[in-house]
């Protein structure tokens, strides 16, 4: 097993990438004590089992230069072959701000090809490489040096079964002319937005029952205080402020340290210092935004339009059309666009592209009274009316 120490060692295995068709690519880090995730680990394999076709790479070592790396991503000609790849694509992301063109996500292409919603990666390592993974080092903390032997075994078992497995997904999605549907999922992995961290919109995470405007521009206020503060000190933001605390803020709305000091919820650290000053920075600001500026929450489905029963059929439908077409359900429509569909609404993701043909034409037959659905046997058939 080769570990790369050094910038010239990457670059010469790159270098040696830049001449084939695929490279698969893993990472492993530790995200625990930091806001930002700590690339610990990074696995690279080539096709073919020689020695020296997959390393890894210790980018704990000081100084480790990566752009060689990063012109792989640059590189249209060799596609970039990941598993779950959106925490690997962000870390390299908010380092270089490159995506890897092309790309591939084989847990993608696994739910297109019908092994089901968000499969596993040692799933798919047994059933397409009929091997078995050693999960001991599973939960290794890969910021601890040295590494053990069975831990670097394991880390580049990540991207040497992935070999198989892509060309496996790949001659399954040529033959059944799928690739498109795989490109088209990937469209977002590769968008800047699905990685935004702009602290002024994180208040949209905090999940919150009240719709008043007020109360939410003190969310948003707090929120966006404990981001920037978590980011300049790169430490999780549940450390700055847990989330059921800066809630408990935004409604009791202390106005001085013995006020705050007072909240049931506030961890001690926050009680004092720089975060006490910040959090009543914070709420003082959001009570005094203009209403004009105050933020809305996304409208929620009125649950009284929906037609409870279309929207039972169209679950029906949607397990048809996912079982006769081998794609996972969750791939295809989320439970909220079956209600939404039931409630008359049309600008759904299920009603375009590669979806439409799968599940939307139907569904909109269905809502519109032009098909019914009837069961033969096992199976559930859809009848022409």
């Amino acid at each position: 097993m080769r570990t790369v120490t050094k910038s010239s060692e990457l670059k010469y295995f790159c270098d040696r990438a830049a001449t084939e068709k695929y490279i698969t690519i893993d990472t492993e880090f530790h995200r625990e004590k930091t806001y930002f995730a700590k690339l610990c680990l990074l696995q690279l394999a080539i096709p073919g089992n020689e020695n020296g076709n997959a390393i890894i790479v210790d980018t704990l070592v000081n100084d480790l230069d990566l752009s060689p790396l990063y012109e792989i991503f640059q590189n249209i000609k060799i596609v970039k072959v990941f598993h779950a790849a959106r925490q690997d694509l962000e870390i390299f992301y908010l380092d270089s701000g490159i995506f890897p063109y092309p790309l591939f996500d084989t847990q993608i292409a696994a739910m297109v090809c019908g092994f089901g919603d968000q499969v596993a990666y040692e799933t798919l390592v047994r059933q397409l490489t009929k091997k078995t993974l050693d999960k001991s080092s599973r939960f290794t903390n890969w910021s601890i040096r040295p590494l053990t032997d069975a831990q670097k075994k394991y880390a580049l078992s990540d991207v040497t079964h992935l070999r198989d497995i892509y060309e496996a997904l790949s001659k399954q999605l040529r033959q059944n002319g799928r690739t498109t549907w795989v490109n088209e999922e990937l469209k977002n992995l590769i968008s800047p937005e699905t990685y935004d961290i702009d602290p002024k919109n994180s208040w949209q995470r905090i999940k919150t029952k009240s719709n008043s405007r007020r109360f939410l521009g003190l969310v948003a206020s707090l929120a966006e205080f404990r981001e920037k503060f978590a980011q300049s000190r790169d430490i999780p933001r549940n450390r700055v402020i847990k989330d059921d605390a800066l809630l408990e803020l935004a409604s009791n709305q202390p106005k001085n340290l013995d006020e705050l000091s007072k909240s049931r919820l506030i961890q001690r650290d926050a009680r004092k210092g720089e975060i006490a000053l910040g959090l009543l920075r914070a709420i003082e600001k959001g009570l005094e935004l203009p209403e004009e500026n105050l933020p809305n929450k996304k409208n929620k489905l009125d649950r009284g339009l929906v037609n409870g029963a279309l929207a039972d059929l169209l679950r029906v439908l949607l397990k048809s059309c996912s079982e006769s077409t081998g794609v996972a359900s969750k791939l295809i429509a989320s439970a909220s666009d079956l209600d939404s569909l039931a409630a008359g609404e049309r600008s759904i993701d299920a009603l375009h592209g590669w979806r439409f043909e799968v599940f939307g034409k139907s569904a909109l037959e269905l809502c519109d009274g032009k098909i019914g659905l009837s069961v033969q046997g096992n199976r559930v058939k859809i009848i022409k009316l």
